[in-house]
């Protein structure tokens, strides 16, 4: 912060020269430029819980100490934690540092009782705001400042909030000032982010120094989480209340963190199509019709929360969210138009308003902002324009100027200075000065040395119904130049893990709860229809990449083994060709060179049917399911995806990693088999795969067991479908076009042929709830059961190319009958016909 003592950069001049301590630092594989402000206390020693972790951190080798930070990397990366920058479209892996900020216990005891009064002032604020009208009307608070917020909603106003509070979840950005105590740099409460990401890196950290972790005492964060989780099920009205977590969806910037989240506290993640208003209560839409949800912790802005009463462009609310508020039908954490409270027009009216309502100054004061909506303060600014930063009143940026971040008048041409202070004086009400400050600096491993970067922590605290409770830890963003005023996970910029280090021995603790607290159930839980379709697509774009890349070997193994050749003829090679053009899995033509045609069918990203295209829509749609998949599941996906995407320079080597490949898809379907639990969600991922195994299977059966096929294009068929050795061991002679046919299209002993798949298919949608009233069998099984018998009645002899395909197209209907029926979407989607049974 500004005028802080030490500027980073020094030569530690405060740090007696003989110190042991210190001399630690300066260890052959350990150069330090400059002595981070975090390692000095305000009596120039350096403070002992820094000492604590170096004094252990030093006695690791370098071998040691690249092994530990590589082991955390390579989890950040197989565990796919990722953030998107804003204004990007591409995930980027977290840039989390390899050291942690430390906090002691007395500098922590100053941040909580911080936290809580600020927390209670703004609960207070907010109350008052959206009721009474108080501080408005006696001029505590200027009504512009109010009403140049377009996080003030009116339709708000009036309606108590279901549960009880305006805030469930409040943060603030904190950093720490020249004599040693900590600052308010800005307010989190609309949605406040990185909560996820904390615990995240503390899962990375913790495992990557183990020891050292467990002898620094790090005060555990699961106790802040299951109290957070508890409040939120208080808060409704029914003992075990339904809680979902409000995404905008992948493409946030923090979507990595919404699945976290929801993961770990066991809520549903849902967007805001996934909900619908029925009556007096909002409701999810899942595979078994409309369920209640009581409580819905947000992460989606206010302004895009209700088309109807809010942005009418909105596609990420609930249509009549409002309403249902105004009857009391939801709990919303935090309350729609609680994100007022981060204005920075609000900043410098916050010392009196903490007078007003408590009869004390703020514990934890925030850095001095003037609001240039009122006179004094704007004639403050200007005539001290070089000595302050300029900051919009209001969301990100300064209005009429690039850029998210504040702007300094003295670093500006003649031009644009004039410029900025017409602004001022025109529409102050646009515009804050704020005090220069300069962040403190924290240690970072940088290229094999320690050097001090600057860094923000942000403060989490969440209301319970004994009060708030601090997280003991945070969120730390670390800049990469040593001048930045402001940090935000973009460019250079990494985070780290915060470890308040409690002076005794801190007990384990867990989100479990007691035995004796739980209900025993079996029951399986809710399937949004949106999850339920992206499970289903899941398993048919791996089905895809499967027969693919079946093709591929197939194509590309006599040119590896010229041996082979003499089994699998031009004619044969020509088909397989021809398939894989009419895929999209290459632009070549089918008479094109063999191993062109492989190779582009393997990795080509311009064509939709490569196996590297349909990878990479797996891997996205798998995105949207974090909070469903587990971590080796997502490992595996995550491993196909960059192998394919390695170039690879020969014939061998497309046929290597197709086989791989493979090898790893198997590994999938045996982790889905195995692992995951027999409810709803299993079903539509099996069911994906079974649609698309069938029609796959039908095509291949289609192109090479075609009426007049020989030998060699029935070998092909069999080694397509894994079927060699079943079909060797019942018939002593070679290929035949019945046998073949009956093997991979009729047997349902056989788990790759047709028959197996459709029986699969029936048997899951048995299982699936019924949608419709009456009684009546409903379209998808009716098709199944179609399918079922004809494939049961049918005989191999009497089966021809017409039949092949006639079936082929009979599976194609089933699956988008399957889609229609319980993934509806858009306007005219059919929904059920009636309510029954809403939880």
């Amino acid at each position: 912060m500004a005028g802080h003592a030490g500027q980073g950069s020094g030569q530690g001049s405060k740090v007696r020269p003989g110190n042991r301590r210190v001399a630690l630092w300066t260890r052959d594989y350990v150069r330090l430029p400059g002595i981070p402000d975090e390692y000095i206390a305000q009596d120039g020693a350096p403070r002992a819980v820094w000492t604590r972790f170096f004094d252990a951190f030093a006695a690791l080798t370098p071998g040691e100490i690249e092994r530990r930070f590589g082991a955390a990397d390579r989890h950040l990366r197989e565990a796919g934690v990722s953030y998107r920058a804003p204004g990007e479209i591409a995930d980027r892996l977290w840039p989390l540092s390899h050291l942690p900020l430390l906090i002691d216990e007395a500098d922590w005891q100053q941040l909580t009782a911080g936290m809580v009064q600020r927390a209670q002032l703004l609960e207070l604020i907010l109350s008052d705001l959206y009721g009474e009208g108080r501080l408005i009307a006696e001029g505590a608070i200027p009504a512009a400042a109010i009403a140049g917020s377009t996080e003030y909603l009116r339709s708000v106003c009036g309606i108590k909030p279901p549960g009880g509070r305006y805030l469930n979840l409040y943060a603030a950005d904190v950093g720490r000032g020249p004599d040693g105590r900590w600052w308010v740099l800005g307010d989190r409460t609309q949605a406040p982010s990185g909560a996820g990401y904390a615990l995240e890196n503390r899962l990375v950290l913790s495992r990557a120094f183990t020891s050292l972790y467990k002898s620094m005492n790090v005060e555990r964060v699961a106790p802040f989480f299951e109290a957070f989780r508890d409040s939120l099920r208080a808060s409704a009205d029914r003992d075990e209340p339904r809680i979902g977590l409000l995404t905008p969806g992948q493409f946030s910037e923090t979507y990595f963190e919404h699945a976290t989240l929801a993961r770990y506290l066991g809520f549903l993640l849902v967007e805001g199509d996934d909900l619908a208003v029925s009556g007096d209560r909002i409701h999810i839409r899942t595979v078994a019709g409309l369920k209640r949800l009581d409580v819905l912790l947000r992460r989606v802005d206010s302004n895009f929360l209700d088309p109807l009463e809010l942005n009418a462009s909105s596609q990420l609310g609930v249509p009549g969210l409002i309403d249902v508020l105004r009857k009391g039908g939801v709990v919303v954490a935090n309350m729609p138009g609680s994100g007022v409270m981060e204005a920075r027009a609000l900043l410098g009216f916050l010392p009196s308003l903490c007078r007003r309502f408590f009869g004390e100054d703020l514990k934890m004061p925030n850095i001095a902002t003037w609001w240039c909506g009122q006179r004094p303060a704007r004639e403050e600014v200007l005539a001290r324009l070089d000595q302050v930063a300029i900051e919009g009143a209001y969301g990100r940026g300064v209005p009429g100027f690039p850029g998210n971040g504040p702007v300094l008048a003295s670093e500006m041409s003649p031009a644009e200075r004039e410029r900025l202070k017409t602004a001022i004086n025109d529409r102050g009400i646009d515009y804050v000065g704020q005090e220069l400050v300069r962040l403190s600096t924290t240690p970072v491993w940088d290229e094999g040395r320690i050097t001090p970067r600057p860094f923000v922590l942000r403060v989490f605290a969440a209301a319970t119904p004994d009060g708030w409770t601090i997280m003991p830890g945070g969120f730390c963003r670390i800049a990469d130049k040593l001048d930045a005023r402001a940090v935000s996970m973009g460019d250079g910029a990494r985070a780290a893990d915060v470890w308040v280090v409690s002076d005794k021995a801190v007990s384990a603790a867990t989100l479990l709860p007691a035995m004796d607290t739980v209900r025993i159930r079996r029951i399986a839980g809710v399937v949004p229809s949106r999850a339920a379709d992206n499970l289903f697509w899941l398993g048919r774009y791996l089905e895809r990449v499967e027969a693919t890349l079946r093709l591929v070997r197939a194509l590309g193994a006599p040119l590896r083994d010229p041996g082979r050749s003499s089994s699998t003829g031009p004619h044969s090679l020509e088909r397989i060709q021809r398939l894989l053009v009419a895929w999209g899995a290459t632009s070549q033509t089918a008479r094109a060179q063999p191993a062109r045609i492989a190779a582009d069918a393997l990795q080509d990203e311009e064509r939709f049917g490569s196996a590297l295209s349909l990878l990479r829509s797996a891997q996205r749609t798998a995105t949207t399911l974090r909070e469903r998949l587990s971590p080796d599941a997502w490992q595996v996906i995550t491993e196909m995806t960059e192998r394919l995407a390695q170039e690879v320079e020969d014939d061998d080597g497309v046929v290597s990693a197709a086989e791989l490949t493979l090898q790893e898809l198997a590994s999938f379907a045996g982790l889905s088999q195995e692992n995951m639990n027999r409810a709803a969600g299993w079903r539509f991922l099996d069911m994906g795969r079974r649609a698309e195994r069938a029609i796959n299977t039908m095509r291949f059966a289609r192109q090479f067991a075609y009426d007049e096929a020989g030998g060699e294009d029935l070998d092909i068929l069999l080694t397509l479908v894994d079927c060699q050795i079943t079909y060797r061991s019942r018939y002593l002679v070679g290929p035949l076009l019945a046998p073949v046919r009956d093997l991979v299209v009729l047997d349902p002993y056989n788990p790759r042929s047709v028959a197996f798949q459709v029986s699969g298919l029936n048997d899951h949608i048995a299982s699936l709830p019924a949608l419709r009233e009456g009684g009546l069998i409903e379209r998808p099984q009716r098709l199944a059961v179609a399918l079922q018998a004809m494939l049961t009645t049918a005989e191999a002899a009497s089966l021809d190319t017409k039949t092949l395909f006639s079936m082929e197209q009979d599976l194609l209907t089933l699956a988008d009958a399957i889609g229609s029926h319980y993934f509806p979407h858009g306007p005219n989607a059919s929904r059920p016909e009636k309510l029954t049974g809403l939880a």
